[in-house]
């Protein structure tokens, strides 16, 4: 019972993230996974996967039906990602848990302080050109292979700051790129996933579906400027406890 309870409240938490801001439901997932139910952390990123690309792909449905979604941005981005995704899911088994951990906490707190240090929401748009674009999503896909994280936290600066996307549509956008990345990504992992502990991703998949719809309401709701600076704390505290805990 203390399981279920606790996978359905990370789950409403990491759902409601991916909702409001387009990203970071992976990296609260890794961390609670591996404290609160006791995941490897190589087990926990493939989880992580599962949970994000399911609840990504609801969250994505209402922001489309909104007019948030920049299609032609989002999918050039997301595919120069899924090469680089693939081979960063496969190395991730050979890489030990202790530096998977420290990785993950070291990037989380790098995006942390980028949002932290991002400035007001801009009034237009602007699009960056393909190639730096390409390059932006490439990045962003090694990382999601790697560290089983969808990426939303880093593609959300990066469609606001490379390709000039409002802080709506950045959002929006990000969970395309997300849902993309994590699919590809677990083409790689299939053969593990009978491994999982079904009993615990389940109801952690079905909070968090909930929670993206709420998240979606609440990101109409609240300026962008103060979901994102909220969740960069709570960002960095995460990584921070996430990378003592490694070392230590």
């Amino acid at each position: 019972m203390t399981t279920l309870i606790l996978a359905l409240v990370a789950g409403a938490v990491v759902g409601l993230s991916l909702g409001a801001l387009g990203g970071g439901g992976s990296v609260l997932a890794v961390p609670a996974l591996i404290y609160l139910l006791g995941f490897t952390p190589v087990a926990a990123t493939t989880a992580a996967l599962v949970i994000v690309t399911l609840t990504s792909v609801t969250a994505l449905t209402g922001h489309a039906r909104d007019g948030h979604v920049r299609w032609r941005a989002g999918l050039l981005f997301a595919a120069a990602g899924i090469g680089p995704a693939m081979l960063g899911s496969a190395l991730a088994a050979s890489i030990p848990g202790a530096v998977l951990q420290g990785a993950f906490s070291v990037v989380a707190a790098g995006a942390a302080v980028r949002m932290l240090r991002a400035g007001e929401e801009r009034e237009g748009e602007h699009v960056a050109g393909p190639v730096r674009a390409a390059g932006a999503g490439a990045g962003l896909g090694a990382v999601t292979g790697v560290l089983g994280v969808g990426g939303g936290f880093l593609a959300v600066p990066a469609l606001v700051g490379l390709l000039g996307l409002r802080m709506r549509a950045a959002v929006g956008t990000s969970l395309l790129v997300i849902t993309v990345n994590s699919l590809g990504a677990l083409a790689l992992r299939g053969g593990t996933l009978h491994e999982l502990d079904w009993a615990a991703v389940a109801p952690f998949v079905g909070a968090a579906v909930l929670g993206a719809w709420d998240g979606r309401r609440l990101s109409a709701k609240v300026k962008g400027t103060t979901l994102r600076r909220v969740f960069a704390v709570a960002l960095l505290l995460v990584a921070v406890f996430m990378l003592v805990d490694a070392v230590l």
